[in-house]
């Protein structure tokens, strides 16, 4: 007589939080991945951001919401782009990812809302993920275009959630 399988409902809080957390390890995988000399090259043209100044950029962003929506109790220090250096900037957005999954987190167990933003904590989510992708795409585009391209391996690398 065969058993009946049981398994444990879908943890939907457990998850979104796992995926914000690998989001964040995915951001680490790619500045370790980048030349070092692609970290403060010039931009084609001379116009728009270095790679140093983007990668602050999603931390500031991040501690702007932190600022906003006034959940947790401590809002790490700003990064300046033209001063730090890649070991800074991930130790950077390792903190602030932990301060805004403080954020999440209490969203998804309580009403859903976050102080700020609408329409709701799922949005927020969303809005946040696109946000480091975007990024993301911009500094694997400029590497490039600097003469700095990221590795083909590092590049499938940046698609291997279930692996980081």
């Amino acid at each position: 007589m065969a058993t009946k399988k049981t398994t444990e409902p879908f943890q939907v809080v457990s998850a979104l939080m796992h995926a914000y957390a690998t989001n964040n390890r995915i951001n680490e995988f790619l500045i370790r991945n980048l030349a070092d000399a692609a970290w403060r090259a010039a931009p084609p043209g001379g116009k728009g951001r270095e790679i140093a100044a983007i990668v602050a950029h999603i931390h500031n962003v991040r501690l702007m919401w932190l600022k906003s929506a006034g959940k947790t109790a401590a809002i790490p220090p700003k990064l300046e782009g033209d001063a730090c250096t890649k070991l800074a900037a991930i130790q950077a957005l390792e903190s602030s990812s932990k301060a805004m999954q403080d954020v999440l987190r209490a969203a998804l167990e309580s009403d859903g809302r976050v102080k700020g933003f609408k329409p709701d904590v799922a949005s927020f989510l969303a809005y946040l993920l696109a946000h480091d992708a975007h990024h993301r795409g911009q500094i694997t585009l400029l590497a490039r275009q600097i003469g700095h391209p990221v590795s083909q391996s590092a590049m499938f690398g940046l698609w291997e959630w279930g692996t980081r």
